[in-house]
């Protein structure tokens, strides 16, 4: 039987509140397997990122899988929930107003992390109680935000979310396909577990999320193998894992789906 998940509150994000005298914070959590941070926002921006494991972050549109190699960026004001899909060691960056005022910072994204952003990420302070006493620590700390910042403009945004509707029938089905996309094929199966009818939840698909089923849960299949390939798993194990009889299946879905083969997708992706 598998583990219940558990539900904590978020680690009281005031405390790590960012200012103009510290523009930037830094925040660590490790998350254990089956675990959830409630949904929560804040006034600032937020830069979620796993050092190790993997995690998704739900906003009330969208929901993002986030493997090492990614962050999400979540916009000031946004409520969001982070759930591990394993152990997860997490880091999140707060940005303080003043480092956010490009248009580009007003909307939910996935980012690219590079190999220098995610060595400065893991030199920031990050324990609340402490504060920069020394000329040299607050130096030191200052020219980390500066080149962070520096790294956050340049990090090149993905296309890797998966849209939420809001009809509350649709969104409880897509939660349960996000969970274990590989529990059944069919929207028939899925429709009968909400208790509707399959022509009913196709029509839900069009209208709430522009898309048919299909293209919808290939999106979800992608977000998943996605942080799978970034643990160096083997394809044939990918595509067991998410419920294709063969790899050459596995293959044939992501080309089909995004105009290239696994190995390209997930070395651009």
């Amino acid at each position: 039987m598998a583990s219940p998940r558990r539900s904590l509150p978020p680690a009281d994000p005031s405390r790590y509140a960012p200012s103009p005298e510290r523009p930037l914070r830094g925040k660590a959590r490790l998350m254990e397997h089956q675990m959830d941070i409630q949904p929560h926002q804040h006034d600032w921006g937020q830069l979620v990122f796993s050092v190790g494991g993997a995690v998704r972050v739900s906003t009330s549109a969208s929901t993002f899988i986030v493997p090492p190699s990614r962050a999400v960026w979540i916009a000031p004001r946004i409520v969001h929930a982070v759930s591990a899909i394993e152990r997860a060691d997490l880091r999140t960056l707060y940005l303080h107003e003043s480092l956010t005022r490009a248009s580009a910072w007003a909307q939910c994204r996935v980012l690219e992390v590079s190999p220098l952003l995610r060595e400065l990420v893991l030199q920031l302070p990050t324990d609340p109680n402490a504060a920069p006493d020394t000329p040299n620590e607050r130096e030191r700390e200052r020219c980390i935000t500066h080149l962070i910042v520096d790294e956050l403009g340049r990090a090149r945004s993905l296309r890797l979310g998966v849209a939420l509707p809001q009809d509350k029938r649709l969104l409880r089905l897509c939660q349960a396909i996000i969970e274990d996309p590989a529990r059944y094929a069919s929207l028939a199966d899925w429709a009968a577990e909400v208790g509707a009818s399959e022509r009913t939840i196709s029509r839900l698909f069009r209208e709430q999320l522009g898309s048919g089923y299909g293209q919808w849960r290939s999106q979800v299949l992608l977000a998943h193998a996605l942080s799978m390939a970034a643990r160096q798993k083997p394809m044939s194990h990918i595509a067991a894992e998410l419920g294709y009889a063969s790899a050459s299946a596995f293959t044939a879905m992501v080309t089909r789906t995004v105009g290239m083969p696994p190995s390209r997708f997930f070395a651009e992706a």
